[in-house]
């Protein structure tokens, strides 16, 4: 009897930051993702933080697997370094897999080839991952080293994570001007999915003032907001479920802040199919299920 195809996933490649820290893209990335897997979609992080901050929501030792830094320098292929639950003791949302970040990334630069260009790091690995994922997050640092660089010279979207701070907000003009660079210098493709707003208090004026700011400064195709409607409210859940590196689906289920990711994951969603006139397709199987994937 034939052995029945698997047919190919549309693959989404989103960069997720802003050039300033502490501003829960992290955060967004592994709840989005999860959101999303719990919707049936397969979706695989790609931790390019020197802290490696998505490889820890999830109680992964750092240092314990090979991960992005190998990647980059040529050493590994990407389907190799996937993780998945199961693998060890790790354990992962369904349908959510990751390749680890490392601290060795800081020092990526040391162990790349003279001629090796940094715009190109990225772009032959992601393609070997086309297909498998339907969703592919690219967690980056908030600084611009090489990982960053390498994920705006890669992808086709940037997700752009805020928090009402005027920092925050300082730094997504940063990375504005970034996307645009990276359009004129070799990925004229890439283009801004929008802006997430998290731990919002919606009980200040600060907060209520910088949202309406990001509403009217940040917009998508020209015209329409690039913000979400769904804003991701200020709440001590999220660092609790860090703590025990989990999501707050898995601990906190029935939250508030647990629906608003659901609602935020329906709405970029809803988004892409606008931009692009297609969705992802999830593949009925067995192994989709488990929330397995097969690698090579």
């Amino acid at each position: 009897m034939e052995e029945e195809r698997i047919p190919e996933r549309h693959t989404f490649f989103i960069g997720v930051g802003n050039q300033k820290g502490g501003v829960a893209k992290t955060t967004n990335t592994v709840h989005i993702a999860t959101a999303l897997g719990e919707m049936g979609y397969h979706c695989l992080i790609l931790d390019c933080d020197s802290n490696a901050g998505a490889t820890r929501h999830f109680n992964i030792p750092v240092d314990s697997f090979a991960g992005i830094f190998e990647i980059l320098i040529g050493d590994e292929e990407p389907n190799d370094l996937v993780l998945q639950n199961g693998d060890g003791d790790i354990e992962l949302p369904p349908n959510v897999f990751i390749i680890p970040g490392r601290r060795k990334l800081e020092k990526v630069d040391d162990a790349l080839g003279k001629f090796q260009s940094k715009h190109e790091l990225l772009r032959a690995p992601l393609e070997k991952l086309r297909g498998k994922y339907d969703y592919v997050f690219v967690d980056t640092g908030p600084q611009a080293p090489t990982p960053v660089i390498a994920t705006y010279m890669a992808v086709d979207w940037f997700l752009l994570s805020v928090r009402p701070e005027s920092f925050a907000i300082q730094g997504l003009k940063d990375a504005l001007t970034d996307i645009a660079d990276a359009q004129e210098h070799g990925n004229p493709t890439l283009q801004l999915l929008g802006v997430v707003m998290s731990g919002v208090d919606r009980r200040t004026t600060l907060s209520k003032r910088l949202t309406e700011y990001v509403e009217k400064l940040f917009l998508v195709d020209g015209s329409a907001s690039a913000k979400f409607a769904t804003i991701i409210s200020h709440s001590t859940v999220i660092p609790r479920a860090q703590e025990v590196g989990k999501t707050v689906f898995q601990t906190e289920p029935d939250h508030r802040v647990t629906q608003q990711y659901r609602e935020l994951a329906l709405e970029i969603q809803t988004r892409l199919k606008l931009l692009t006139g297609v969705g992802p397709e999830t593949v009925a199987t067995s192994a989709d299920s488990e929330g397995k994937v097969a690698n090579g």
